[in-house]
């Protein structure tokens, strides 16, 4: 997985160097076209996901249609990837709402089609958080990479700074994984994760904020960001990673299951994988859009 994730980034840092010349000369803007590797990461990972939530919301009678849902989740995406260019940037605001209102009528007129009302409600609300959920917080991620600051000085969206917040929030988990087996002993939320303790989160916020300060390179690496302020960032953005991870475990017990799926051996299902980073997202790309 990390050798895949490595190579996207490496296409997408490569695209943006071979792309320079024509953004700067089209439409001056400094910097080629970034966030290439990422979206195709986007499209590979998100019918696995669409899938997975899609069966943790059956479990309580929630039906979202999954071909509408995932095509909404790859579609907001790619819209965030659309904002770094001028002409788009007009319509971004827009046509984000029209996609966002399309979903609802398109789940509605799918029902329409078989002539059925009844579960009409639970399908359209389904399929609305299903892709508000994969594709309205993969749109955050997306947009932290291709974010351009127009002020002189201000933040720029690089590979690093995307590498940095997944080692942000996955040394969360890995800090407090081994934090707690080794000093925990007050449990969390024990009837939601058991498994979590009060002294594991600890240990794992500090290991995210000691990541955030050397990601930062004291303002080199992430621009604008000393290393106060990558400590912050990275105790911010892994505490929010675990909310993030938190917000499944509530949705795999409603469902009563252990994990999302079986597809990685030991780590559960693609959901298992990317929720911490989804909802760490939005606020990451707060703070660094604050730099």
């Amino acid at each position: 997985m990390l050798a895949g994730l490595f190579l996207l980034l490496w296409i997408d840092e490569s695209a943006q160097r071979w792309t320079r010349h024509w953004m700067e000369t089209r439409y001056a803007v400094r910097g080629g076209v970034g966030g290439i590797g990422l979206l195709i990461a986007v499209a590979l990972v998100n019918p696995l996901a669409t899938h997975e939530i899609t069966i943790l919301f059956t479990a309580e009678r929630v039906r979202p249609y999954r071909f509408i849902s995932a095509a909404a989740s790859l579609l907001i995406a790619t819209h965030a990837f659309l904002t770094q260019f001028p002409p788009f940037q007009k319509i971004a605001a827009s046509s984000l709402m029209f996609i966002i209102v399309a979903i609802m009528l398109t789940a509605a007129l799918r029902r329409a089609w078989m002539k059925e009302t009844q579960e009409a409600i639970l399908r359209m609300a389904g399929t609305v958080l299903a892709t508000l959920y994969l594709g309205g917080l993969a749109w955050f991620i997306i947009a932290i990479r291709v974010k351009h600051s127009p002020a002189e000085g201000g933040f720029h969206g690089t590979t690093w700074t995307i590498l940095s917040m997944l080692l942000m929030v996955k040394f969360t988990d890995i800090g407090a994984y081994f934090g707690g087996r080794a000093f925990g002993k007050h449990k969390l939320i024990p009837w939601l994760s058991p498994g979590k303790t009060w002294e594991g989160l600890g240990i794992g916020l500090l290991v995210a904020g000691i990541v955030g300060a050397i990601c930062s390179g004291n303002g080199k690496w992430l621009p604008h960001v000393p290393w106060w302020k990558g400590l912050i960032f990275g105790i911010v953005i892994g505490g929010i990673g675990q909310l993030g991870d938190l917000l499944e475990s509530l949705m795999k017990r409603d469902a009563e299951v252990k994990d999302s799926g079986r597809l990685v051996p030991g780590f559960g299902g693609v959901l298992d994988i990317i929720d911490s980073p989804l909802v760490a997202a939005p606020f990451a790309y707060l703070l660094f859009s604050l730099c």
